[in-house]
């Protein structure tokens, strides 16, 4: 894996600092200021005040919905369908982002007086998008609004049926719009649109049903019940935003940050179920990463694999037990999720051992008869990971085909979608993620047409593993003061990743230890460390030897240094107690590679890694997972160092 790193302007990055260390209210001083503001600026934030506006989100920083075209028009007609007490249908999505679209906007409007019924269509079924059927139901039992979300934004003959039946319609949508335009409809809310100047392109549905009903709220609701109210919306909207993989930064760095904040203390029944069931209970602070991987799965799974209904129940319940029996139903899903997403890898992966040529696609296209179509698009993105290619995973079902496709940085999955349009009844999506309906006949041709069409956008190298390295430091400058200035930076996820370290010269202090086969935990130290177990008589190695481990708490470990330094009757010069520091470390599905390398306790590595804590109270402290490791050419310690390293760690 090749290791890259941005150079961030050194001018930009001090006078940021600078900054940092003058607002009392961030605490950050000396180096880690520095480290904080290298970071920033990476990250396009090079002046005070977004740094401070980044850091620190408020219900201040979103924008005014009216920015968004088509809003004032479609909150008119809100408001108007509201006081005639017209029926409103919202017509949603099967997954996540749909689902809880469906909550935001049907609280606020019978928050604000108003009833709606809705529809989530069945991904089976019904498949995606606005089907005639249910809008022709729905204007027939005197339905005169319909309010799409999640969806809509290619539903041309929806909307013309609409049309032709009277009813008015308001598309919200994220999804990119195709070159035809936008639908015929009375209001078009989608940031991505032509001539749309909203700041943040990359609302997800929710986030667009958001806007909508933020806008909604301010026109018919008293100011301290709207502040009250958004706060309420901001936990439902973190989850779509962290679910759908939009951007982390602008304003959904602002749903995320709070609505995460908020997941502490939850009051909807079926969320609290939800976070109990996820094993995420209690007042601590909720991350990205189990929003992602430990909730939005479980909302995910009642589309994938059944019926969505149960999600929009789950929020709406009031009774506990009512809702921890539906928090059960969707974790069940789940499970049954992730053993089908199982066999159709093992499907996958039995078909590259037996077909070589697949590892030479440019554009990998892989198709199954019986594949559930709830977990293709998952599937996909793991095909993407193992092989680091573009990849389209495709069911089929007798004559016909559907299939979701996942894609690298470098390669624009859409717009290769959209160089072979004829093949497809239904297609849309993102660059790196999209959805598709063809003829199974025309799978061939697809996967003809898309290999060729890489190999005209990708070379080689864009397959090749990158890791995206943030800074260096040295080993010693790893800190709990870091990580907590480190933490100001959350929520980690697309658009804002965790920043990713390298430390040179690291020594390894003890055998590996494996876990579950093949993951495995680490004792690290600066290589000066080694030094001590060359001189164990000089009072600054006694004081090293002395301490095991990094205290989560660097005043009480500046105090056990110098406790251990006392009883052997040393003392040590200011500062080089961080000498004594030992780090553990996590190294995830890395047991086979640190075998095939040979690598023993005194080794020495470079290591890129994420800097976190171990919460045990008894041996909880900073942790490191490494990334990736290089071995140092011509730096392995001799077999008396080895096992000196080794001895002093196990004492």
């Amino acid at each position: 894996m090749k290791w890259t790193a941005k150079p961030a302007d050194a001018v930009s990055v001090e006078a940021l600092a600078n900054g940092l260390r003058a607002n009392p209210s961030l605490r950050l001083a000396g180096s880690v200021a520095s480290t904080v503001a290298h970071l920033l600026v990476l990250r396009g934030i090079a002046d005070v005040e977004s740094a401070e506006r980044f850091l620190a989100p408020s219900l201040a920083h979103l924008h005014s919905p009216y920015a968004m075209t088509g809003m004032k028009v479609a909150i008119e007609r809100l408001e108007s369908a509201i006081e005639r007490k017209e029926d409103i249908l919202i017509y949603g999505d099967y997954d996540v982002d749909g689902t809880t679209a469906i909550v935001i906007l049907k609280t606020a409007i019978e928050l604000c007086g108003g009833t709606a019924d809705f529809h989530v269509p069945h991904r089976i079924r019904d498949g995606y998008g606005m089907k005639d059927d249910v809008i022709e139901r729905a204007a027939a039992a005197g339905v005169r609004l319909i309010i799409s979300v999640d969806t809509g934004i290619r539903a041309f003959a929806a909307a013309e049926t609409v049309q032709r039946l009277g009813v008015d319609l308001i598309v919200t949508d994220h999804h990119l719009p195709g070159h035809d335009g936008v639908p015929s409809a009375l209001a078009v809310l989608n940031p991505n649109q032509v001539g749309c100047e909203y700041p943040c392109k990359a609302l997800c549905g929710a986030g667009v049903a958001f806007k909508l009903a933020q806008a909604l709220m301010d026109r018919r609701l008293d100011r301290p019940d709207q502040s009250r109210l958004l706060m309420s919306f901001m936990k439902v909207v973190a989850i779509a935003t962290i679910a759908d993989a939009v951007p982390l930064a602008g304003e959904n760095r602002v749903f995320a940050k709070l609505g995460l904040e908020g997941l502490r203390r939850p009051v909807n029944e079926g969320l609290k179920a939800l976070l109990e069931v996820a094993q995420l209970g209690g007042a601590r602070a909720k991350t990205a990463g189990e929003v992602a991987f430990r909730i939005a799965p479980r909302l995910n799974a009642a589309g994938r694999m059944d019926v969505a209904l149960d999600v929009i129940d789950l929020f709406s319940v009031k009774d506990p037990a009512r809702a921890r029996e539906l928090a059960a139903r969707l974790d069940k899903l789940n499970g049954e999720r992730q053993e089908e997403e199982r066999r159709i890898m093992q499907e996958i992966e039995a078909r590259f051992e037996t077909e070589p040529n697949l590892g030479d696609a440019f554009c990998i296209v892989l198709d199954g008869d019986g594949w559930h179509r709830g977990v293709i698009g998952i599937t996909a993105s793991r095909v993407v990971e193992r092989y680091t290619r573009p990849a389209l995973v495709i069911s089929r079902d007798g004559e016909h085909a559907h299939g979701s496709g996942r894609s690298i940085p470098a390669f624009h999955l859409l717009d290769a979608l959209e160089s072979c349009g004829a093949l497809f009844t239904r297609y849309g999506g993102h660059a790196h993620a999209v959805g598709f309906s063809l003829p199974a006949a025309s799978i061939a041709d697809l996967r003809v047409h898309l290999d060729a069409y890489a190999r005209q956008h990708l070379t080689a190298a864009d397959f090749e593993p990158a890791l995206a390295i943030d800074a260096q430091l040295l080993l010693d400058e790893v800190t709990p003061e870091l990580f907590e200035a480190l933490r100001h930076l959350e929520p980690f996820g697309h658009g804002n990743p965790e920043p990713v370290f390298t430390a040179d010269a690291v020594r390894l202090m003890a055998p590996p230890r494996v876990l579950k086969e093949k993951h495995l935990r680490l004792k690290l130290s600066p290589a000066l460390r080694s030094q001590a177990l060359r001189q164990p008589d000089d009072p600054e190695a006694i004081a090293i030897l002395a301490t095991p481990r990094c205290h989560p708490d660097s005043a009480a470990f500046r105090k056990d240094v110098r406790t251990a330094a006392s009883n052997q009757e040393v003392r040590t010069e200011n500062g080089n107690w961080r000498r004594a520091i030992t780090f553990d470390a996590l190294a995830w599905r890395m047991a086979e590679r640190f075998q095939q390398e040979k690598l023993l306790a005194g080794d020495t590595l470079d290591i890129a890694f994420t800097i976190g804590q171990n919460d045990h109270p008894e041996f909880g402290g900073l942790q490191l997972t490494i990334c990736d490791f290089k071995v140092r050419a011509g730096a392995s310690s001799n077999a008396t160092d080895k096992a000196a390293a080794a001895a002093t760690v196990n004492t």
